[in-house]
């Protein structure tokens, strides 16, 4: 095994539960306004100051050094990269069998400049990232997204028991400036990592202090200004070491304004939110040379206000979509991580390697809504999820074993309450999104052998078994509106198979063949939620795990000036769980729809990237994808299962790049363009979803991005980017707003 790199994985890796619905609007709803009134004023002038301050240290006395000129990264393939997602021990990606996609902390904070953590996903191979508003955004892998798409947080599940079908939030509300790497596995993943890991798998590793030579305390200043949507971002931290304590502490404040579309559209009402962050994570080095560390860490992130818009009056039509009907439509979330793990290694004969996470996660939202009758709803949730996981790895002459179990528990409170037009109160429903006063456990248990055979192959060999268990507390009877239980589990057995042929030095082949399942959770047993445009989900008590199997080969090529990346994959559905119509119309004269085990089909694709190195200074990057994907679905009441398009089938997409990076240089230049074909393969249900899908298909586009930066000093980095320099007006397929037009993004780094 001594050609494979390995290290201590970081790990894999919420307050007060919700009282029954009247008692706690009335007694929670005037602290939360008075506590997002205060936070907001807090967040402006914190906001502008921060920035300010920046601003002033351009105009200091300069000292001209040369800056450190990073890596350049050819769309997500940086074959260099050390991972851990991969195999859940650390590997460089060049000899991981799977396709593997890394994003920094530089490309977030001082080159691509996101707006949330999903965009900083979005120019990677295979990625689509849909938004369903600005204040959402959920990545699509390999055709799957939502609760198919599997997210961690220091090796943490983001993914509950309330996570819904298709394109979802909860990734947008993650703070992108604290994240150190983002680690995107795609394909299945669930023998490592359980159910959901079915598209594929982010892991998004946070951000410790490393003190530098002779320095104990480490202040940051960062300021972001986008003029396309109006938003200001500004962060304030502070690292600081005794050894052998280390810790970093900072808070974000965000202002996000309404978007200006393209050349035409103008602007986008009610495309604006505010978010504000904190976080503080202490790293106890237990042990010299890093052989034991114990980690502390909190984080937290508030969304006020963030509206769907395209389900409002103040939508805009855009190649023939509708407006919606609802006069107010908006969220407001809040999501708190604590986290104890212990990494340690050489701890006793046999275990190389040990992590410990214990992890409690809370995650809160609240709906208001105004109908077009006028009448006011307020609903919501809150999710405590308790998580206990540990994993062991051994170095043996039989293979690198890595080994290990988890259990999370999600505890879930729910409630909607319903006004009339004057404010009093009208009724108060059984539940909300999902059963009220329920729980969901996920326990699971997995082992993996990464063997070396001879010097040429390695093969992975990997199997777990997880056992899932729903106990939905009082939600209403799918045909009696009335309260009612039910409890119900599942078990399943997984494996995986993965060959690496090292043919030469530079040029690696590897095949795979890996099992994913999702359990039900309880947005599919117990959902009352409005799916889409004009429909009505309702609770399905009889639902069983869905299975997949996906069959991947792939090649991997780094040279001196040359790094390139191919793979080819086909994933066999069985058993997607899917929305049917019921033949009824809801009590608020919906289309009512409930959920089936009716999907058999398939997806397949090509990914294609590579970068080339033209000259010391100049690199060329492209890559490109394609994806195609069907499902037995029913499409009409009273129609027999037909097989059509996955729903949001990604558009075949590429991006095409030059950057020009000299060394030693104080400054970088980079241009980028990104072409995404028409998606025009529809599902009946695109084809009804007329608010955010033009009818024949959203229209492909062409987006110009040019970015650079400078460093202005030693300690201070100006970064500047213009998005959508032909100020086109497209929008991301299933998204229900544009994105801006022309947008002037400027941003500053300062580290004294």
């Amino acid at each position: 095994m001594g050609r494979v790199v390995r290290r201590v994985t970081t790990g894999q890796t919420t307050g007060s539960r919700v009282a029954r619905a009247l008692r706690h609007l009335e007694e929670v709803m005037p602290k939360m306004v008075e506590r997002f009134a205060l936070e907001k004023a807090v967040m402006r002038w914190g906001l502008r100051v921060s920035v300010v301050v920046a601003l002033v240290a351009v105009v200091r006395p300069a000292t001209a050094v040369a800056a450190e000129a990073p890596a350049p990264v050819a769309g997500g393939v940086a074959l260099e990269e050390v991972v851990i997602t991969a195999t859940r021990t650390a590997k460089e990606s060049f000899d991981a069998p799977a396709a593997v996609s890394v994003v920094g902390e530089e490309e977030i904070a001082a080159r691509r400049l996101p707006r949330t953590v999903p965009d900083a996903l979005a120019e990677l191979p295979g990625v689509m990232v849909q938004k369903t508003s600005r204040g959402q955004g959920s990545p699509y892998l390999r055709g799957f997204t939502g609760f198919r798409t599997l997210v961690l947080i220091d090796g943490i599940r983001l993914n509950n028991a309330v996570f819904r079908d298709g394109p979802n939030q909860y990734l947008s509300i993650v703070d992108p400036l604290i994240v150190d790497r983002l680690e995107v596995v795609r394909g299945g993943g669930s023998v490592l990592y359980g159910s959901d890991a079915v598209g594929g798998t982010v892991n998004l590793l946070t951000r410790a202090y490393t003190p530098e030579a002779g320095r104990a305390v480490a202040p940051r200043l960062y300021g972001r200004y986008a003029a396309g949507e109006d938003a200001w971002v500004g962060r304030a931290e502070v690292g600081s070491s005794r050894l052998p304590l280390r810790g970093l502490a900072g808070v974000s404040w965000k202002e996000f304004g309404d978007v200006r579309g393209g050349r035409d559209l103008g602007v986008l009402e009610h495309t604006g939110y505010d978010e504000h962050d904190g976080d503080v994570r202490l790293d106890l080095d237990l042990a010299k040379a890093g052989e034991a560390t114990l980690t502390l860490a909190h984080q937290q992130v508030a969304v006020e206000d963030a509206w769907r818009t395209h389900s409002t009056v103040f939508g805009r039509s855009w190649h023939g979509t509708e407006v919606g009907t609802n006069a107010v439509r908006s969220l407001d979330q809040d999501r708190r991580l604590t986290y104890l793990q212990y990494h340690g290694r050489d701890l006793a004969p046999g275990v190389d390697r040990l992590t410990v996470s214990l992890s409690w996660q809370a995650q809160q939202e609240l709906e208001t809504r105004v109908t077009a009758s006028d009448e006011r709803r307020r609903s919501g949730f809150d999710v405590g999820s308790l998580g206990l996981w540990f994993q062991g790895e051994s170095d043996t002459e039989w293979g690198y074993w890595s080994y290990g179990a988890s259990w999370y528990r999600d505890a879930v409170d729910s409630f909607e309450q319903r006004f009339n037009p004057d404010g009093s109160l009208k009724s108060v429903r059984v539940q909300g999104n999902v059963a009220d006063d329920s729980t969901y456990d996920l326990a699971g248990l997995f082992v993996q052998d990464d063997l070396a055979l001879g010097e040429r192959f390695d093969l992975i060999l990997g199997g777990r078994y997880d056992l899932a268990r729903a106990d939905g507390g009082r939600f209403a009877d799918p045909l009696t509106g009335a309260a009612t239980s039910f409890t119900d589990q599942w078990d399943n057995l997984s494996g995986s198979a993965r060959l690496l042929f090292v043919a030469s030095d530079t040029v690696h082949l590897y095949t795979s063949l890996s099992q994913a399942f999702r359990a039900p959770n309880l947005s599919d047993l117990t959902s009352s939620i409005d799916a889409r445009s004009g429909e009505q989900e309702i609770a399905a008590t009889d639902l069983d795990p869905e299975q997949y199997l996906t069959a991947e080969a792939g090649v991997k090529v780094h040279r001196t000036r040359l790094a390139a990346e191919a793979s080819v994959y086909t994933t066999r559905i069985d058993g997607m769980i899917l929305r049917a119509p019921t033949g009824r119309l809801s009590l608020d004269g919906a289309t009512e729809v409930t959920k089936l085990n009716s999907g058999d089909g398939f997806v397949h694709g090509v990914e294609v990237a590579t970068r080339y190195r033209l000259t010391p200074a100049f690199t060329a990057l492209a890559d490109v994808s394609w994806v195609e994907g069907e499902v037995d679905t029913y499409a009409h009441t009273g129609v027999p299962k037909s097989r059509e398009p996955l729903d949001r089938l990604a558009p075949a997409t590429g991006h095409l790049g030059l950057r020009w990076e000299p060394e030693p240089s104080r400054g970088w230049l980079e241009g980028l363009v990104t072409v995404a074909a028409k998606a025009d393969r529809l599902s009946s249900r695109d084809r009804a979803d007329r608010q955010r899908i033009p009818p024949g298909g959203t229209p492909g586009y062409t987006v110009v991005t040019v970015r650079g930066g400078l460093s202005l000093r030693p300690d201070l980095t100006l970064t500047a980017v213009v998005e959508n320099l032909l100020d086109e007006d497209y929008r991301i397929h299933g998204s229900g707003d544009n994105e801006p037009g022309t947008n002037v993004i400027l941003a500053l780094d300062w580290r004294p």
